[in-house]
This record gives C-alpha cells, structure tokens and sequence, in this order.
C-alpha cells in the first residue's frame, strides 16, 4: 500500500510539472503572436509609398522649383536636359490639360530624376493651383495628365466680440481673412457690415481644407450667428431646389433682392444728402448716393439681378454703370476707373457680380464709388430703402428644415464667446 500510494503522489506532481510546463509554452506563444500582431512586416514597411502626386518616387531625387519671371516650359525642360525634339512632343501631349502659354510665374514645379550620375528627368510636375496639377510622365513613353490632390476636410469654430471690424475681430481670434469674407458674404443681405457696433459678435461652425496637412482654404460654412445692434441673425444651412443656401430661425432665405453695399470693404465717405457741398464745385447741391472710398481698382459688384440699362460717360459722372433691375428697382454706379470685361448696353448681370472697378472719373476728388439707387425712377438713401426678401422655406420642406434648424441651433450654443486677446 504505501509503494501504490508513492507512485500516486509521482505521477500527480509528474502531470503538474507537464502541465506548468505546457501553459508556459502556450502563453509564450500568446504573448509571441500578440506582439508580432502589433508589428508592421519587414517586408511590408519597406515597400514604396505613393508620394502626393499620385506615383511612387522613392528611388527618384526629388527637387521643387519656381517659375522665374517670361520663363517657358520649353525653357524649364531645355534647363533639366531634356532634348529639343523631345519637349516638341510633351508640349503638344500637354496641349488637353494645359496652355502652355499660359506657366504661371511664381508656381511651384518639380524635377523627379534617377539617383545616378546622369540624372535624367523621370517625372515633372506643373503646379496649377495648390490643389491642381499636371504630371509629365517622361519614362518609356510620354504621357501628360492632370489630378489634384487629396484634400483633408476639418472642421473648426471660431467666436469673437467685435472690437474695431470684422476683419480686426477675426484675425485677432486667429482666423483666415476668407472667413471674413464668406462671413460677410452670408449676412450680405443683412448686416450693414460698414456699420458694425463695438460688442457684436458672432460665432460660426465651419470646415477647413488641408492638402499636404497645410491649410489650403475654407469649406463649408455649417452653422453662424452674428449679434448685431442686440439682434441675433442665424444663419441656418439648408437645401432646397437643390440649392444649398442658407436661412433665418423662421425659415426666411437671407439672400435678399439686393445686397446692402456694392463693395465688399471699404469706407462711406459722404452720405445721400438733399443739400450737400459738392467738394469740387464748393456750392451747396443735393447729394443722391453714397460714397464709398476706396482704392482705384477696387472690384465694384452689382447689387442685384438685372440687365445694363445704360453705360457710358458723363463730365459728372465719368465713367458709369445703370442696371434695372426689374420694374420698379434701379441701381447705378459712378466714377469707375473701367468696366468689367463683357460689360455693355443689354449684358444681363446676377447679384454680386463685379461689373467694374473704383475709379475717380468725373467730378471727383478722389478714388470712390459713388452708389445709387431708385424706386420707380425716383432716388432714395440707399441705407435706409426697404428690399424684399427671397423664396422661404417652402411649406412641403418646413418639418425637415426645422429639424435641422434645431440641431444647427443647439450646436451654435455650446460655441462659447470668446474675447480678443490682444484687440489692435
């Protein structure tokens, strides 16, 4: 009995000892196979990678120029070796994507060559546009095609108290100027952007473009809301008729017949007056527009839809601009340096086109457009008339847009308002 009662107690410690030994093993195996899954393959990271213009360029010296000043493609291929017959052919591969003519100084391109001692260009690249660009594919056979490059949408929010302008307020809150102008362009029909109160604010919800992990522009504006004179005006994104425009809380589109100024920035230097001291002539007479000063060359847009009733000049006047816009608005532009390109007698015009530049043609002392408008031919202070508004949210569509106006809503709440840090 004890020998049976021995050999029991070593065959339990025997098929311990195996099964220490066997989790040991199987956990070693665990831990082995959870590591390796964590590591990239050897083999895997050393493959090429797609650089950002679509083609592998690994073994490639790669170099980035920019077009000097006159400079032709046949001059920049001539500089990079490239044989005389040979850049005959690309430029005439390159005609469907590219007007050769037309190499933009100061655009970036780029030389892909062979790391050897003959460096023989490979690939070229023409930057159109920072997102645009044509590649030259230079190896067996040439072929020239254009793409663009991925861009990577963010999306951000900025808030601000208006301290001296829009402009001021949002470089200060560390903004693009593009967000000044979209900002101004959605409230257009709104705000009187010339005259901002110090304490409006405003607060917008609003996509960036990155290409190459740099800022290229601004997207989409998703949600706004200005302050303005102790009103809140919203801007509330919506489609409809497969447009995507933008509303106030009751569904009021915010696009109104007629923009509130013809400028995008400037400064009113005289008002609408019945009896005003006309600064060249020095004798009292009515003034019946306002003034906007700015730099000759200033982009001039047209205030609404309409059609070119007159254009010319008069010693007065110099160079002008008259739009009707339908039967009882009429809109006209004075002192241009010149008009738009196409601009003439019968040229149908769409709101915030620009239709001519400042100038100070005429009576004038100085660069300035002088901005009129009429009301069944008669003038009236345009700061002060009263324009009607376009298409609201139609009745078959109001559920769906105040579903989205409440969440746009409860959105721009949680964006706290922010002050200037270091207001100019």
């Amino acid at each position: 009995m004890k020998t049976n009662k021995n050999t029991t107690i070593f065959f339990r410690l025997s098929y311990l000892s195996i099964s220490i030994v066997l989790l040991s093993i199987l956990l070693w195996g665990w831990v082995e196979c959870s590591d390796s899954s964590n590591k990239i393959p050897e083999t895997l990271a050393q493959q090429p990678q797609l650089n950002s213009f679509g083609f592998f360029s690994d073994s490639l010296d790669h170099q980035t120029f920019s077009v000097s000043k006159n400079e032709t493609l046949s001059d920049i291929l001539l500089k990079h070796g490239v044989p005389g017959t040979e850049i005959i052919q690309i430029v005439d591969d390159a005609k469907e994507v590219l007007d050769v003519k037309k190499i933009v100084a100061g655009n970036f391109y780029h030389t892909f060559t062979n790391d050897d001692s003959l460096s023989t260009l490979v690939y070229f690249v023409y930057e159109k546009s920072p997102r645009h660009f044509v590649v030259f594919d230079l190896r067996d056979s040439i072929n020239v095609y254009e793409s663009e490059k991925e861009v990577i949408v963010r999306e951000n929010q900025k808030s601000a108290v208006i301290d001296h302008s829009l402009y001021v307020s949002l470089m200060n809150a560390e903004a693009t100027p593009e967000l000044a102008i979209k900002l101004s362009q959605i409230f257009a029909w709104e705000i009187d952007f010339y005259h901002l109160q110090k304490g409006d604010h405003f607060k917008v919800i609003y996509d960036e473009l990155y290409i190459d992990n740099k800022f290229f522009a601004i997207g989409t504006i998703k949600a706004a809301l200005f302050s303005h004179s102790g009103k809140d005006f919203y801007a509330i994104p919506f489609t409809q008729d497969s447009v995507y425009q933008y509303f106030d809380e009751e569904g009021n589109s915010l696009r109104k017949a007629f923009l509130k100024a013809p400028l995008e920035f400037g400064r009113i230097s005289s008002r609408y007056s019945k009896s005003r001291l006309h600064p060249v002539l020095k004798t009292h007479r009515p003034h019946l527009g306002v003034d906007y000063a700015a730099p000759v060359g200033t982009p001039i847009r047209t205030t609404g839809d309409g059609v070119v009733s007159d254009i010319g000049y008069n010693r007065g006047s110099g160079k002008f601009i008259k739009i009707r816009h339908n039967s009882i608005y009429t809109t006209m532009y004075l002192h241009l340096s010149r008009y738009s390109k196409g601009i003439k007698k019968g040229s149908k015009v769409q709101q915030g086109q620009v239709i001519g530049y400042v100038g100070s043609t005429g009576l004038s002392t100085g660069p300035h457009l002088d901005y009129r408008f009429f009301v069944n031919g008669n003038p009236v202070d345009p700061l002060k008339v009263e324009v009607p508004p376009s298409h609201p949210v139609k009745k078959e569509l109001r559920d769906e847009y105040e579903v989205q106006r409440d969440s746009v809503m409860k959105l721009l709440k949680k964006v706290e308002i922010i002050a200037a840090k270091n207001p100019l």
